[in-house]
């Protein structure tokens, strides 16, 4: 499964208790998945859903607030003709008074292109709305590079969208597209937030996680390369002392330096601080740095 069916699959299972809330979660699908038809002077309303949690959490939503629905499925066109769900409302008098109290409909009928700001009043709808709105046209990739988009069909319902998150401490950009307009967050700690506000804690952890090993990659791999250049470093030294101290040879060199010279020819890939230590009596690291570059300096000069 993917990331977006993973974040579908957890928000569908969240059932709010309060009917604020319920009301923003369904304003929220009706706004970024909703449709509305003129049919014989009468408007008739369904939803388009992704998948069956979303149909099925839906479904049940309506029937909490005492709206009737029928699901239907279609096969999308496409390559793969993945099923699609359609959720038709009976728009009756219940229907239309839940849908005007959701800011989906006007107080005259008429389909609203974003709601009233009273419907996301609470802190609490705020994240309800947030829900929702990724239910109707969320999409999440990742881990690695994650980006979250939630789609709208103008940009006035990007911006609305991105106001909530707002209000709720969390970062949206919007940008508009070819026939629609989205709002969306990239990086983890930007979509973490967007995340635990609508309550999808899981997929947050999944996406924190992620970046705390790829930062953990990251350092161990630095790590890893510092070391391999350390070692061709004093490779390369150890290299370049035993050199010159052949070129001299040990009878030619400086008593100060004689002890020192055995020690590197003894242990050709010693460290400087593991020759240091060997002396009689030890040295410092820095001590037997010195002597050492005193020879190769003889061959130098």
């Amino acid at each position: 499964m993917s990331l977006s069916d993973d974040l579908r699959d957890e928000l569908a299972l969240i059932a709010p208790e309060r009917r604020c809330c319920r009301l923003a979660e369904l304003s929220a699908l009706f706004h970024s998945s909703g449709a509305w038809h003129l049919r014989d002077g009468s408007i008739a309303v369904h939803l388009d859903l992704i998948s069956s949690a979303i149909a099925r959490r839906a479904f049940a939503l309506l029937r909490e607030l005492g709206v009737r629905s029928e699901i239907r499925t279609y096969p999308r066109r496409s390559f793969e003709q993945a099923t699609r769900y359609q959720l038709h409302v009976t728009v009756d008098a219940q229907a239309l008074d839940v849908l005007r109290e959701a800011g989906v409909l006007s107080p005259s009928g008429a389909p609203l292109e974003q709601p009233p700001k009273r419907v996301v009043g609470r802190s609490c709808c705020r994240g309800a709305y947030l829900r929702g709105a990724l239910l109707g046209a969320g999409s999440l990739s990742g881990p690695r590079d994650p980006h979250l988009e939630i789609r709208t069909g103008a940009l006035a319902g990007a911006r609305f969208v991105q106001e909530v998150a707002r209000r709720a401490d969390a970062r949206l950009a919007v940008a508009e597209r070819r026939g629609h307009a989205l709002a969306y967050a990239k990086g983890h700690e930007a979509i973490g937030a967007v995340l635990a506000v609508a309550g999808a804690g899981d997929t947050a952890l999944l996406l924190e996680e992620d970046a705390i090993l790829a930062s953990l990659r990251a350092d161990a791999n630095r790590l890893a390369n510092a070391d391999e250049a350390n070692l061709e470093r004093v490779a390369r030294a150890a290299h370049r002392q035993l050199e010159a101290i052949r070129a001299i040879g040990l009878d030619a060199l400086p008593p100060e330096l004689v002890e020192i010279a055995e020690l590197r020819l003894r242990h050709p890939s010693a460290s400087l601080g593991e020759l240091a230590a060997k002396a009689r009596p030890p040295l410092t690291k820095s001590a037997a740095h010195r002597r050492l570059q005193a020879v190769t300096r003889l061959v130098e000069t």
